[in-house]
């Protein structure tokens, strides 16, 4: 497994628990995409830390998220991570959304620097969606 990349996931899930979003921006390509929630994409650093702010918010300021079990594809410069991700808060999601997820991230390797150019926490649950 790639250590610099669980290593990047680690202190990006840091940043979000300390609410640090200009160091979680550092973890991200420029042209990186968030899947806020099936249907809600945020594009691009800017979009992405706005969307950050409001997940904070939305939780009450008290999300914390941790990795469990990963599995990393590399070719070359990419990895795909599949991981557990596990979410917990003071404040529960409204409708019952899960809290325990198996997500799928893409990195790239950009001057010798893992970053993340796909943040999707809900994984291969996007499938569930109605097609747009």
């Amino acid at each position: 497994m790639n250590e610099q990349v669980m290593q990047a996931i680690a202190q990006a899930d840091l940043a979000i628990r300390n609410e640090d979003f200009d160091r979680l921006m550092e973890f991200y390509t420029d042209d990186a995409v968030l899947v806020v929630r099936p249907g809600m994409l945020a594009r691009g650093k800017e979009e992405i830390r706005k969307a950050f702010v409001a997940i904070a918010r939305y939780f009450s300021n008290s999300l914390v998220p941790t990795q469990g079990r990963q599995v990393m594809l590399q070719a070359g410069d990419t990895v795909l991570v599949l991981s557990q991700t596990l979410l917990s808060a003071d404040k529960e999601p409204v409708g019952g959304e899960s809290m325990d997820r198996r997500a799928t991230y893409v990195f790239h390797r950009e001057k010798g620097k893992w970053l993340c150019a796909v943040d999707n926490s809900y994984g291969t649950t996007l499938l569930d969606e109605p097609a747009d």
